[in-house]
């Protein structure tokens, strides 16, 4: 679904109104109890939304994202737009370099394309890495995963224990729907990626995403060539 197809209606209107009051109940929470907090924004639609609720709410929640050294253009201008819309500095994640250098001189520049393990890899240098990082000495982080995401996602509550990174994680958007988001975006006037547009639901690193065909899964343009319950990225991995 791309935002220009959504047809709003009196339904979506009101169960957005109700889990935006949710969410932001949950956000106000968090900040008060679990201080430091931060929320990793990917700069996809669901980030969005939280980047929108937490900014006019003044919450002491402190909003960084990861930069690969390959995402699309697209996303960088949404990094602008976030800034020149709210006023709002992202903190910026960079990979460590020697960890790139590596991958690449061992693997070639698109090694990832190779095997699922070479992808991950690649994936740890320039994600997992730097999430450690932006996670160090904080009590819990948010996240905009919702559980209609991805077979990997089914069943993710709004709360969970992160042992990897050893601290809590919360994931507010976890029962919406992608119809729902939208509706928040486009009441809110929130800005988004122009990828979304063109039928990218999910944008993640450019050579590892693409556009989706009407009716493909909505994760379908990630990492398209494995399969799907391999479709995750050690950011959101349990253990």
């Amino acid at each position: 679904m791309t935002p220009s197809l959504l047809n709003i209606t009196p339904e979506l209107t009101a169960s957005v109104a109700a889990k935006t009051q949710a969410v932001n109940a949950l956000l106000a929470d968090i900040a008060a109890n679990w201080s430091p907090v931060t929320f990793a924004n990917s700069l996809g639609a669901e980030d969005m939304v939280l980047t929108d609720l937490i900014v006019k709410a003044k919450l002491p929640i402190e909003i960084f994202s990861l930069d690969t050294g390959r995402l699309p253009l697209e996303t960088y201008d949404l990094m602008a737009a976030v800034d020149k819309h709210y006023g709002l500095k992202l903190k910026i994640y960079f990979p460590q370099p020697e960890e790139v250098e590596a991958f690449v001189r061992n693997h070639g520049i698109n090694g990832f394309y190779d095997s699922v393990t070479l992808r991950k890899a690649c994936c740890h240098a320039r994600k997992v890495e730097p999430l450690k990082r932006a996670l160090a000495g904080k009590r819990a982080w948010i996240t905009g995963l919702r559980a209609q995401q991805a077979t990997t996602r089914t069943g993710l509550p709004f709360r969970e224990y992160d042992e990897g990174n050893g601290l809590e994680k919360f994931n507010p958007l976890s029962d919406w729907t992608e119809k729902e988001v939208w509706t928040y975006i486009k009441q809110h006037a929130v800005p988004y990626n122009a990828l979304h547009d063109k039928f990218y639901p999910s944008i993640g690193c450019a050579p590892c995403t693409r556009a989706i065909s009407p009716g493909e899964d909505v994760r379908a343009g990630r990492w398209w060539w494995e399969n799907p319950e391999s479709k995750e990225c050690g950011l959101h991995v349990k253990g």
